[in-house]
């Protein structure tokens, strides 16, 4: 069966160099055919151009803080069967549209989300979930890799995550796309509620994976400190509006308000914020929830046919995964050899061992080759031992084999 044509449409404000680094993955993808869509103010837009991709790619100006409106924005010129959604602080397994389309060839499925990485590049930050209609998440259980459709209870939807989902064109347009109310936060969850509201079914795809960095914004800091939480306040209120029974609100927004207190009292505690923040953020908190409920809640229209035609983005990649190893001294030569290989079109995994116990970390560089790093009795998955005795050998290909189906990394290797 043919793949189906995807748009991925990322959404990039204020994170130029971040959005470069996602742009690599984005254009390294093991997949045809897809097209890039990249919704982006002033910063964003050099960025695409200092990459030689203006013409390549769909790039189109919007500044407004409004996440929900650049995402309905990039979908009236996506022209895929298939609308994926990628964050501008993530990059992409090259594997990912492979694994996140690919529930699609059941016709039942409407939305299809993937699993996030975090920041040391092998744990993962989300991975399925369910959402109810007062913001409540719990975990749902999906054994092995392979993608699973999902049903919740009455008064739940699965949890698409924002920076890894996938929608049909025609189910996402059928709905109305994302209610612009919410400018920032839950406006996933929105969407999925209305799709599960609607009968429609949504998979999981466990090996449809990205890694998300979590860069700095106005809300937040690298360090995941909040500096705002205006917008988590009106959006909140706004899904609850749209969700929740009238008599449950209250107790649901004293208890968020409850879970924040503690959040903050943990930043102040580990010195991420002094006192006089936790009050300021506390007050921009009561305003957001205030905001969101004088925000219009609109019935939302059906989206329109996409404006523009299909732009087949030709992959960088050409060939297979391809892996590199070594020990930490040879770091420099390896790493110009991973780095030519990546230029040629190779999918390229350098793996560098150290003689020590230190986790590993992984990520992508600007060069586009897979890193990963730390000691050769060292944990790569938080779970394994502390210790593990083993040779380079038997290291080495204990970890190709993790990362393989993911990594486009042929068996032989």
């Amino acid at each position: 069966m043919a793949q189906p044509a995807v748009s991925v449409i990322v959404v990039s404000k204020g994170r130029g160099e971040s959005l470069a680094l996602t742009l690599t993955g984005l254009i390294r993808q093991l997949y045809a055919p897809y097209e890039i869509i990249v919704v982006a103010d002033a910063e964003g837009i050099s960025t695409v151009k200092a990459m030689w991709l203006e013409d390549k790619v769909k790039a189109v100006p919007f500044a407004d803080p409004n996440i929900s409106l650049a995402r309905n924005i990039g979908v009236s010129v996506a022209a895929g069967e298939v609308i994926a959604f990628l964050d501008d602080d993530a990059v992409p397994e090259p594997t990912w549209l492979t694994h996140l389309t690919a529930p699609f060839n059941d016709p039942q499925v409407s939305a299809v989300g993937g699993y996030v990485i975090g920041r040391n590049g092998i744990s993962f930050q989300w991975t399925a979930r369910a959402i109810d209609y007062a913001a409540r998440e719990v975990a749902l259980d999906v054994e092995g890799d392979r993608p699973v459709a999902l049903t919740p209870p009455r008064g739940q939807a699965v949890k698409t995550e924002g920076t890894n989902m996938a929608f049909r064109r025609s189910d996402l347009a059928q709905v109305g796309g994302f209610d612009p109310a919410y400018h920032f936060y839950l406006d996933d969850a929105d969407l999925n509620m209305r799709l599960a509201k609607a009968g429609r079914v949504t998979a999981i795809a466990p090996l449809a994976q990205v890694h998300h960095a979590f860069a700095p914004s106005p809300r937040r800091g690298a360090d995941r400190v909040p500096r705002d939480l205006y917008e988590i306040g009106a959006s909140l209120q706004v899904y609850l509006r749209r969700h929740c029974p009238e008599a449950e609100r209250a107790a649901v927004i004293d208890q968020f308000r409850a879970d924040q207190q503690a959040r903050l009292i943990r930043h102040l505690i580990t010195g991420g914020l002094e006192p006089r923040d936790v009050t300021r953020l506390r007050n921009r908190l009561d305003e957001g929830l205030a905001a969101g409920l004088g925000r219009v809640l609109y019935r939302l229209p059906e989206l329109p046919h996409p404006s523009e035609p299909f732009l087949p983005f030709e992959s960088r990649t050409t060939q297979p995964g391809t892996v590199i190893a070594g020990r930490w001294f040879q770091a420099r030569r390896l790493r110009d050899r991973a780095a030519r290989r990546a230029s040629r079109g190779e999918i390229t995994s350098l793996f560098l061992f150290s003689p020590n116990t230190l986790f590993h970390t992984v990520k992508m560089t600007p060069q586009g080759v897979w890193e990963q790093r730390g000691g050769l009795w060292g944990r790569s998955l938080r779970s394994d031992p502390i210790f593990r005795p083993t040779t380079f050998r038997r290291r080495m290909l204990r970890e190709i084999a993790r990362v393989a189906k993911v990594r486009g990394i042929p068996r032989e290797n």
